[in-house]
Order: C-alpha cells, then sequence, then structure tokens
C-alpha cells in the first residue's frame, strides 16, 4: 500500500520560522520538533488547528490466563463504562475536546442490548490461548487489520484531524509484550511487566505464559501469521488503524503498551507508516520500550501511566497544541524594534 510522505518543504520553512521567532534558538526544545513535525503531515506552517481529535478504543479478551488481577468479565463490563462516559480515557478527552469511541472486536461477551454500531467490526469471542495453541483461526487477522482500516477511514471521513488507538482487554499487556518479543527478538522477561498491578510472582507467571508462546510459534517472519500466532483481534485492529491513519495522511498518536506493539507489527505491514505517528507517553510496560526505540519514537509525555485506553495520549494533545501555537501566535525577532 502506498504511504505518502510528510512535506519536508514544510518542514524545513516550519524550523527555518521557528529559528526566527523571539527566543534563543532552541529554547522551546520539543516544542519545536513538534511544531515542525505537524507543519510536515499538513504540509502547511503553521500546521491547521488540531479541533477534531478521535480516540477509538478497541476492546477484545485476549488469550492468556492468570496474568492479570481482573477477570475477563470486566471488558465486557467497560464497554458499557465507555458508553456511559465514565472511563478514564472519557474523562480525560473530554479536558481537551476529544471524542471516544468504543468497539467491540472481541469481547468475551454477546454484550446484548450495547448499540450495533459497537458491534459492526466484531471479529470473535476473545482469543486462543497463545500459550498452548494460535490466538486466531487462519483469515481472521487480516479481517480484524481491514476492520481497522475501516474504523480510521471512518473517523477520518467525519473529519477527524488526529487519530488515537485505545484498547480495553483483559490479557492485553501480555499479548502485547509476545509480539514485541518475537519481533524485536527480546527475551520475554525483559518485555513482561506488571500489567494490572500483579505482584512479582505473579509476573514470573506471565513471563512463563509469554515464553511458552514464543517457543511454541517459533520464528514467525510474515506480520499476519505473528499476529494469527501470538496477538490478538484487537491488536490486528489497532495495527490496520494505525497503517490506515498514514494512507490518508493522518497523524496518529500511538497510546502506551499496546499501541506500540501493534505499531511494530504494523510497521512490518506498511513500511514509512511509522512517519506519521507520534507516541503520546511512556508507559510503565517494559515492551513499550522496546517498540518506540525500534520505531525511533520519543514520548512527548512521562507521568508513569499505566491505564490503556489511550488515556496517555490524550494528554498530550495540550502540547501538541502548545507546539502550533509557537509557530502561529509568537512574534519574530527581526521584527522587534519595528
Amino acid at each position: 500500500m502506498d504511504i505518502p510522505l510528510p512535506d519536508e518543504t514544510a518542514y524545513a520553512a516550519a524550523r527555518t520560522r521557528l529559528d526566527g521567532l523571539v527566543k534563543p534558538l532552541g529554547a522551546l526544545g520539543r516544542l519545536e520538533d513538534l511544531a515542525a513535525w505537524l507543519s510536515a503531515a499538513h504540509g502547511s506552517v503553521p500546521p491547521r488547528e488540531l479541533r477534531d481529535v478521535r480516540v477509538v478504543v478497541f476492546a477484545g479478551d485476549h488469550g492468556v490466563s492468570g496474568c492479570s488481577a481482573y477477570p475477563r468479565e470486566v471488558t465486557a463490563a467497560m464497554v458499557r463504562v465507555f458508553l456511559a462516559g465514565k472511563s478514564g480515557v472519557s474523562v480525560l478527552a473530554g479536558l481537551v475536546g476529544a471524542r471516544v469511541r468504543v468497539v467491540d472486536i472481541a469481547v468475551d461477551d454477546d454484550l446484548e442490548g450495547v448499540p450495533a454500531e459497537v458491534l459492526a467490526h466484531k471479529i470473535r469471542r476473545g482469543s486462543g490461548s497463545i500459550d498452548i495453541e494460535d490466538a486466531l483461526a487462519p483469515g481472521e487477522a487480516l479481517r480484524a487489520f481491514e476492520a481497522g482500516r475501516a474504523i480510521a477511514d471512518e473517523e477520518i471521513e467525519a473529519g477527524a484531524d488526529l487519530l488515537i488507538p485505545g484498547d480495553m482487554g483483559i490479557g492485553n499487556t501480555a499479548v502485547a509484550a509476545a509480539l514485541v518479543a518475537a519481533q524485536l527478538g527480546v527475551p520475554a522477561d525483559e518485555v513482561v511487566g506488571t500489567g494490572t498491578g500483579i505482584d512479582e510472582e505473579g509476573r514470573q507467571r506471565k513471563v512463563a505464559v509469554v515464553s511458552a508462546a514464543l517457543a511454541r510459534a517459533g520464528s514467525v517472519e510474515d506480520p499476519f501469521a505473528l499476529l494469527t500466532a501470538l496477538g490478538s483481534a484487537c491488536a490486528a485492529a489497532t495495527a490496520g488503524f494505525l497503517v490506515q491513519g498514514a494512507v490518508r495522511g493522518v497523524p496518529v498518536l500511538l497510546d502506551g503498551v499496546f499501541s506500540g506493539a501493534a505499531a511494530v507489527v504494523a510497521r512490518e505491514i506498511a513500511p514509512g507508516a511509522e512517519r506519521w505517528w507520534l507516541a503520546g507517553h511512556r508507559s510503565t510496560e517494559p515492551s513499550q520500550a522496546f517498540a518506540l526505540k525500534a520505531l525511533g519514537l520519543e514520548p512527548i509525555l512521562d507521568l508513569g501511566l499505566r491505564l490503556g485506553e489511550g488515556s496517555g495520549a490524550v494528554q498530550a494533545v495540550p502540547t501538541l497544541r502548545a507546539a502550533r501555537a509557537i509557530l502561529t501566535d509568537m512574534g519574530l525577532l527581526a521584527d522587534l524594534g519595528s
């Protein structure tokens, strides 16, 4: 698939203007980098306003057991919390004017009474237990990937200026660790974290599950085969969402560990797509650090967050708006005294 290139001319023009603002060279640090990045993404100096920010939470249960402090039933309950606007990301997104949409990709529940549009892209109920079987049946990874692309298209057609992938699903940090470990060749013990807050004994059980999954899957080079063996429908859908944002030339702000894992696989499917992605925040989960290093991305914020849902990324939106504002509203050194 064709991935457009960000506008290098706009990037250079933004850098020139930034150097001419009423401040010492580089004095606004990372804000200047982000301002130039946004200019390249939008092909204009200054970049457009980020008025319509859209979070899509991909909900589903993941094929691991004994790795979370919470039972699988929490995922279905949380879908209703999202719909009621009472989730963490809902509250935080409201502060920056972002919209939140939840999509059932693989929740292990029929979700009776939930609006049909939430269920429209459902691939399956839950995933296979990756330590003993593949997560997905043949063809499901591609179906989920295409669903993620379609969802991105829906949000972009509705006016999205910025896309944020969110996640909700018990077992998702174990799956993220397995994907990163397999894709980047990192031992399980180095990528497995505490997830929902398990103790060290629980973390070691999680390491054992991920290690068994990696041994069972063996060497997997094809990204869709990897998503089938060790991922989930949510991971595949998130990868499609990230890729389609790049295809459409719309910036994507990654959240935490799960979107980071999906991103390293998505880059294998669509090399160059990572040019359209930013990392919203640094997760406490170790696999995210490996993923972001591989992608060449530096988190905008570091708040010690591990909630997921897109909650960390939405906190970076005001920083992106501030980056735009310095290009829009600051004066030029050349105008002093005139």
